[in-house]
């Protein structure tokens, strides 16, 4: 079993940006492949940005490329999602997953286990 706990600064201007981190419990973490979502209000969840195990590979949605980093501290058990440039449609519940493969998918339903989600809200 492993536990997600998002965090991250919950309101940000249009034009900023924004650091999240989930920290995983486990000593696992390192075998799986992480991902983040996001949802926002009357629209389905989103796939955002994947990262292997070993971090050598990652994918975004076409909305954040050239905008988004993913990228993980294995001896921290953590991940982290920054988005530069932010427009009040990055307005969302961001939460974070596991794969116990240790292979990037972009699909909620390819994903093990998932965080509680940080609300983020960008003012313009």
């Amino acid at each position: 079993q492993v536990q997600l706990v998002e965090s991250g600064v919950g309101l940000v201007q249009a034009g900023g940006s924004l650091r999240l981190s989930c920290a995983a419990s486990g000593r696992a973490f390192s075998m799986y492949a992480m991902g983040w979502f996001r949802q926002a209000p009357g629209k389905e969840r989103e796939f955002v940005a994947t990262i292997s195990r070993s971090g050598g590979t990652v994918y975004y949605a076409d909305s954040v490329k050239g905008r988004c980093t993913i990228s993980r501290d294995n001896a921290k058990n953590t991940v982290y999602l920054q988005i530069d440039s932010l427009t009040p449609e990055d307005t969302a519940i961001y939460t974070c997953a596991a794969r116990t493969s240790g292979l990037t998918a972009t699909t909620p339903r390819a994903f093990d286990y998932w965080g509680q989600g940080t609300q983020v809200t960008v003012s313009s």
